[in-house]
């Protein structure tokens, strides 16, 4: 089971075997930091990273590091295998909307709650960001 706390930062999440914490709060570091797309739902085929990208990323930086950026963790794959990580966010530099929507549709296919409540989190700090943009953007063409 999952559980799920109002806290002034955030839900406060309680992972089920097969999540990634790390993943989770490294990607909302990075999302606090601005370091995100803010990108359309059918992007990711286009943004994702290649498998050359994946493949240079792991002897460069470590597999822990690949590992976080995935949100689910498949403990039955071989720890030496990229089949281990499941829901990726991101493209090594940046957390992408469109994988984090992505990966909210598909947790909640498979019924894995605890990544599908996860991903909908950072869905909802992408989306405020999107809006102080909008806002941001509007305010700026009225005072021209």
């Amino acid at each position: 089971m999952c559980y799920v706390s109002k806290a002034t930062r955030g839900p406060t999440i309680t992972f089920q075997r097969g999540t990634n914490q790390s993943a989770y709060e490294y990607a909302q570091k990075l999302i606090r930091n601005r370091q995100c797309v803010l990108d359309q739902r059918g992007d990711w085929t286009d943004h994702r990273p290649t498998r050359s990208a994946a493949n240079r990323f792991i002897p460069e930086h470590g597999r822990a590091a690949f590992g976080k950026w995935h949100l689910g963790e498949d403990d039955e794959e071989a720890e030496d295998s990229k089949r281990r990580y499941k829901f990726p966010y991101g493209d090594f530099q940046n957390v992408h909307r469109c994988a984090v929507l992505s990966a909210e549709s598909r947790a909640g296919q498979y019924k894995y709650t605890d990544i599908e409540l996860a991903a909908a989190h950072l869905h909802g700090m992408l989306d405020a960001l999107v809006a102080g943009k909008r806002s941001s953007e509007q305010e700026h063409a009225s005072s021209t």
